[in-house]
């Protein structure tokens, strides 16, 4: 199971495996502008849709994959195509290769949309385990096709996303404009990255919606001396296993008019190569400052500053990687702890049930609220009520800031 701090979609393929000549995209159905409803879960946006006339399904729409990928291997009996083939994938992180199919082109249903010769990914089996990460059942990632015809407003303020084409897009009136580049099927900006020790560096940075992080560099350079105090952490789950590194602060981000200041920064160990070379990439927990506009044809993406935006970020404070068990998702299960955390400190285990939070059941919880209590004030107390071995124990955490 993963906890996606950092979800890492984006680290999926380098290549794009359809064969078809023909565009992939989205069109409007007949009219100026669509709204769609979305939910934010685990710092994951997550809209349904149909597939060739069945579901809903819940789909993350996320910018850092190129492809639509389909993670819930039965929905390949669910959705009847023919004509499928198989293909080998492979990813960040490590461990083997893996199996999926390559389907036809899909009818994909969200109102007011019409699909082009969309075709998609399946997994054989599930790599991600997104469902138990979310608490809801998660179907799979639906990415550039969304957004290459198209001008996409996401709406963190009102959890709305607004579709139209670009000419029909109401832009901000206040905000910023960023040229952006698409590449591989992916969005890229070129900005300035300040660091802890104050080196500036011109940055190339993917813009990866679908990766909860603050931001992630890599490739870079001596990133112990530009690092004060840092962890060493999992920075999350890459398709062939866990990616370590560090997390620390930078001193900025520079987002057209906006400088974002004391930045939560993860700095992967392993250097790697990417198909377009580029420095790291920008995550949701960045991102959700804003309200967006992403105008792929013209090459812009276009944001503009919510309520809070200066507000001091800060990271998981537990120390604690935990998932959604159970067929109804309700019962939370720790998979790691991070040495020298809180959790650490009070000897919590992996594998260890947390069933009550200040006496409030888990179940009837969120696992985004639960993920924002464990970042909500550094020396505050949790009870929590823990099942290990057949018997329960309320044993008390205190946060700890340790970035």
């Amino acid at each position: 199971m993963i906890r996606i701090s950092a979800i890492w979609l984006s680290c999926l393929l380098g290549c794009c495996f359809f064969t078809t000549t023909q565009a992939q995209y989205f069109s409007m159905d007949n009219v100026r502008r669509v709204t769609i409803p979305f939910r934010l879960v685990r710092n994951l946006v997550v809209i349904e849709l149909k597939i060739n006339n069945k579901g809903p399904y819940n789909f993350v729409l996320d910018t850092g994959v190129g492809f639509m990928l389909i993670t819930e291997p039965t929905l390949v009996d669910s959705i009847k195509m023919e004509g499928k083939r198989t293909i080998k994938m492979s990813g960040f992180g490590e461990g083997d290769d893996f199996d999926a199919y390559v389907t036809p082109p899909l009818k994909i249903d969200i109102p007011g949309l019409i699909s082009h010769n969309v075709a998609a990914a399946i997994l054989k089996k599930d790599h991600f385990s997104l469902s138990n990460y979310a608490g809801i059942a998660i179907h799979g990632l639906l990415g550039y096709e969304f957004f290459n015809h198209l001008a996409v407003n996401i709406n963190f303020t009102d959890s709305v996303i607004r579709v139209s084409e670009p000419k029909n897009m109401r832009f901000f009136k206040k905000g910023t404009s960023i040229p952006i580049t698409i590449e591989n099927r992916k969005p890229y900006l070129n900005t300035k990255v300040v660091y802890a020790n104050g080196t500036a560096i011109n940055s190339k940075l993917i813009i990866d919606l679908g990766a909860g992080h603050f931001i992630s560099l890599e490739n870079v350079p001596n990133k112990n001396a530009l690092q004060k105090k840092f962890i060493s952490a999992s920075l999350g789950m890459g398709i062939r296993g866990l990616i370590s590194g560090s997390l620390s602060r930078i001193q900025e981000v520079d987002l057209g008019k906006y400088k974002l200041k004391n930045v939560i920064a993860a700095f992967p160990d392993e250097e790697r190569s990417f198909s377009v070379p580029r420095d790291g990439n920008i995550g949701i927990s960045l991102l959700k400052k804003f309200d967006i506009i992403f105008d792929y044809p013209n090459g812009l993406l276009y944001l503009k500053s919510r309520a809070g935006f200066g507000a001091v970020d800060e990271h998981d404070m537990s120390g604690l990687w935990y998932y959604a068990a159970g067929d109804g998702f309700n019962h939370l299960i720790i998979n790691k702890v991070e040495p020298g955390s809180a959790a650490d400190d009070i000897g919590l285990e992996k594998d260890d049930e947390i069933v009550l939070i200040n006496f409030r059941a888990v179940s009837e919880m969120s696992l985004q609220h639960i993920d924002e209590l464990f970042k909500s004030q550094n020396g505050r107390t949790y009870l929590l009520r823990i099942y290990r071995d057949k018997k329960y124990y309320n044993i008390p955490i205190t946060l700890k800031r340790r970035i």
